[in-house]
């Protein structure tokens, strides 16, 4: 499927993944390749969350449900990524999600937490993989941002820890990756970026 878009020579290609699969990453990205010249911009803002729970409620399958989804498909992702890239063919941006894990605790969902946490934790050592073939490898944290998701009461509660008194809007973060995937960042890798608006977690 393609979609016009301001440039006349743009397209967009659509294509359906089951990242829980761990041949699927490997799949997405020669699919894409086959379909472009070159492959420069990954953003992984995939995500699995529900079916979760507090310490004491979980159960080895959810633990492994999360991981599969939010770190195993991001990483292997990643590594399908930079075999388009060789010395003939160097440069490239990745872009890892996480939510803010490190900066306090994300009570009820523990998979969740862990799995994304485990993102920001690995971010560093990739990186430092890829830096030679001119690849940055980036995580950003957007914080809570309102896609929709959050009931009426949830909602204004987490609006009152946004000292501009608003949720984020899919916008703030889209921003920073934008600019995080041009020449302009070519010097900026290995780092866990938190666009959150100053959000503040405690009263």
């Amino acid at each position: 499927m393609t979609e016009a878009l301001a440039d006349p020579d743009a397209a967009v290609w659509h294509q359906e993944a089951d990242l829980s699969d761990p041949d699927a990453p490997s799949r997405l990205i020669e699919s894409a390749a086959a379909t472009s010249r070159f492959l420069d911009i990954l953003i992984c803002n995939h995500a699995r969350s529900g079916g979760d729970g507090p310490l004491g409620t979980l159960t080895a399958g959810m633990l492994d449900a999360h991981w599969a989804v939010n770190t195993r498909a991001s990483i292997l992702l990643a590594q399908a990524f930079s075999r388009e890239h060789d010395d003939s063919r160097p440069g490239g941006r990745i872009v890892f999600m996480t939510s803010g894990q490190n900066l306090g605790p994300m009570p009820g969902v523990v998979a969740y937490a862990a799995s994304k946490g485990a993102l920001a934790s690995i971010t560093q050592t990739l990186a430092d993989q890829l830096a030679g073939r001119g690849i940055t490898l980036n995580t950003v944290n957007p914080g809570p941002v309102d896609t929709g998701y959050a009931p009426p009461d949830v909602h204004e509660a987490v609006r009152r820890h946004f000292p501009q008194g608003r949720w984020g809007t899919p916008d703030d973060p889209a921003r920073l990756i934008a600019w995080l995937v041009t020449d302009e960042a070519a010097w900026i890798t290995g780092q866990v970026i938190n666009s959150e608006g100053g959000f503040r977690r405690w009263d």
